[in-house]
């Protein structure tokens, strides 16, 4: 928490709260330049009288995405915030926490279009709260602007999340970030705590020619492992009085535990060596630039264990080390090219570096040899298209991948069109080659069991959807997609080898499905007013075909919420009270594997059909959001709980908690 208090001292030092409803009061600064445009000589009493400073609203404060999508500062209060006031500070409609912050999610909803060309490293249950580079935000602000996000947890800890924008000009704009959380939780071993340290710069020269943006990120996640529930029938679904402590509930250990750390320095810049303004505008007519990223990270994965357990099977020595390591470093030189009619197109060659290593090599008792790494380079080329035609929006991107194993294409094509401020059609076809993660090609552990080679033999995931949005004020958002996967890859169960060793579970293997399967989904939002009262409603549908049982999902997944907003205390408060059903229907929920950190397949076990109710009441006074929710109380009326987010992983019972969303500007 060093970190929080660092910036905290910094926002005492510099931060003056202004009330704030449309506009942020204005500098006090004096254009001097005006001024001397027109010198006059001033009699003795008269006194020269300061030009009116620009008014500086809400506007000025602006967000900027990986992807150089733009939107300003908000702060309003409204259902979708209540939605996304979590640990992940996002929609978590898609996903099924664990009981306590900070654990893994099980997933309710899949989607299988992927941003980047080359695998990543895996632990991908522990990986919800690591940002990634498309996950950092950066910030041109018009004055100094703060972020401040507090909620609780599950006993002994906090969650907090704070943020510092500021610039040094108009042009050059710096901001920093710490996430920090800790909660020991309910059950016993349950223990979580992460820490997330992001800066950013983000520059533009005056004429335009060079921008330039950059980040650092520093992170740490630390879980201590319980391995699930002994005796989930005898003591947590029993009802008796005397396991509602859950502390009292028996869990498979008691001296794992599990860490991510990550370090990540990123560049992105861009000089254009021809920019010409349309006349009598200072937008951009035409213009040639080149351009380079690059981005070199570090991360590994340790499964710790004072004393080995029989729940893994065999093992090579007593006390468990087993870590993964990933070195990766990432450089792009593109040219740019943009015209006012024909749109932006880029062109671009990169080179991929990776070295993913073990400490040692391993020769298994059959006398096969498991290397410690993985190392080399790819080589891709690329392009990307953007354009806009009055109501259209046109954007494609592909990449291709000249030499390496990793790596093998990339396509997205997406066109979108306003029909006019209350409608908007999109509709988008991707494509995607490339290898499963690391964690799935070469594992090592000193569990026996848990050593694998794979780069010869497994193929490169295919992947191929087809996606439609209808997004309407008045009618809803409607989303469907469509997507076909080949050699679909995924952690499974080992039953063979179980009855052969009488092991307590089967292992866990890395498999590939060579039948191609395919995974359509319906999404529906829509909101009904009637006064002060509203229901909001979120539905999604999913199938999948397939020939072999290697993909589950729930059918059906909905979310509703009944709530009452209204101004009080004399338009002082505004202020927004509801109950929330969330709901799944029942399906073979994937199983959690501790010492991978990843979920794994199962079909022997259903789980889901049971509402989740919570009531909440948020307030917003001034810029300050305020959060209080009653979270799954219906619990209070069950006499056997049978609510899990994964076989022997309960879902988390009824908790009060609170917490606010304060911004400050100076």
């Amino acid at each position: 928490m060093k970190y929080f208090f660092l910036i905290f001292l910094i926002q005492l030092s510099c931060v003056q709260v202004f009330a704030q409803e449309d506009s942020i009061p204005p500098r006090k600064e004096v254009d001097t330049t005006a001024m001397r445009r027109m010198p006059r000589r001033l009699g003795p009493k008269e006194k020269e009288k300061e030009p009116e400073p620009e008014e500086v609203t809400i506007r000025d404060y602006k967000i900027i995405s990986y992807a150089r999508d733009t939107t300003f500062l908000d702060t309003t209060l409204t259902i979708q915030k209540e939605y996304k006031y979590n640990y992940l500070r996002k929609d978590d409609f898609e996903l099924m926490p664990f009981s306590n912050v900070g654990k893994p999610y099980n997933k309710l909803g899949v989607d299988f279009k992927s941003n980047n060309l080359y695998p990543e490293m895996g632990a991908i249950a522990l990986h919800s709260n690591y940002f990634e580079k498309e996950d950092i935000k950066y910030y041109n602000v018009a004055t100094p602007m703060s972020d401040l996000f507090f909620k609780t947890t599950f006993e002994q800890g906090q969650l907090l999340d704070a943020s510092l924008a500021f610039n040094t000009s108009r042009r050059l704009n710096f901001s920093i970030a710490y996430k920090g959380f800790r909660s020991l939780g309910k059950y016993q071993y349950n223990q979580s705590e992460s820490g997330n340290f992001r800066t950013t710069t983000n520059y533009v020269t005056e004429n335009g020619r060079y921008s330039l943006r950059a980040h650092i990120a520093a992170q740490d996640i630390e879980n201590i492992e319980n391995g699930g529930l002994v005796d989930e029938e005898g003591q947590f679904e029993s009802g008796d009085s005397e396991f509602s402590n859950r502390v009292k509930i028996d869990v498979r250990f008691s001296d794992a535990n599990s860490k991510i750390l990550g370090k990540r320095y990123y560049l992105d810049h861009l000089y254009k060596l021809i920019r010409k303004e349309k006349d009598l505008s200072s937008q951009e007519k035409t213009s040639l630039g080149i351009g380079h990223q690059f981005n070199y990270e570090t991360k590994y994965y340790a499964f710790n264990q004072t004393s080995a357990n029989a729940y893994y099977g065999n093992n090579f020595i007593s006390s468990i080390e087993d870590r993964a390591s990933l070195k990766t470093m990432y450089n792009q030189v593109n040219a740019e090219f943009y015209n006012a009619t024909l749109g932006r197109l880029q062109g671009n060659v990169s080179l991929y570096n990776y070295n993913y290593f073990f400490n040692s090599i391993l020769i298994d008792g059959n006398g096969v040899e498991i290397p410690s790494r993985l190392k080399g380079e790819e080589i891709a080329i690329g392009a990307e298209y953007e354009k806009r035609i009055k109501g259209f929006q046109l954007k494609a991107m592909a990449k291709y991948n000249l030499t390496g194993d990793l790596g093998g294409n990339q396509m997205n094509a997406s066109a979108s069109y306003k029909l006019n401020d209350k409608h908007k059609l999109a509709v988008s076809a991707y494509g995607s080659s490339k290898m499963p993660n690391f964690n799935f090609l070469l594992y090592q552990s000193d569990y026996e069991n848990y050593n694998w080679s794979n780069l010869s033999n497994f193929e490169k995931e295919q992947v191929y959807g087809l996606r439609f949005d209808f997004e309407s004020q008045i009618w809803g958002h409607l989303s469907m997609s469509y997507e076909t996967v080949d050699n679909y890859t995924y952690f499974g169960q080992d039953p063979l080898q179980a009855i052969e060793e009488g092991m307590e579970n089967a292992t866990i293997r890395p498999l590939q499905e060579n039948n191609v399967l395919n995974h359509t989904k319906i999404k529906y939002a829509k909101e009904f007013k009637l006064g002060g009262f509203a229901l909001n409603n979120t539905v999604m549908y999913q199938n999948v075909s397939q020939a072999n049982q290697v993909l589950n999902v729930p059918e059906l997944v909905t979310r509703n919420t009944l709530y009452f907003s209204s101004e009080v205390f004399k338009k002082a408060m505004f202020m927004q009270t509801g109950i929330t059903l969330k709901y799944f229907s029942e399906y073979n929920m994937d199983a959690y594997n501790s010492l991978l950190g990843e979920f794994y397949l199962q079909n022997d076990q259903k789980l889901g059909s049971f509402p989740m109710l919570d009531f909440f009441i948020n307030a917003k006074i001034q810029q300050t959001r305020i959060y209080l929710k009653a979270e799954h109380f219906n619990t209070l009326f069950s006499s056997e709980p049978n609510y899990y987010s994964a076989p022997n992983y309960p879902y988390r019972d009824f908790v009060i908690r609170f917490g606010l969303v304060w911004n400050f500007f100076s």
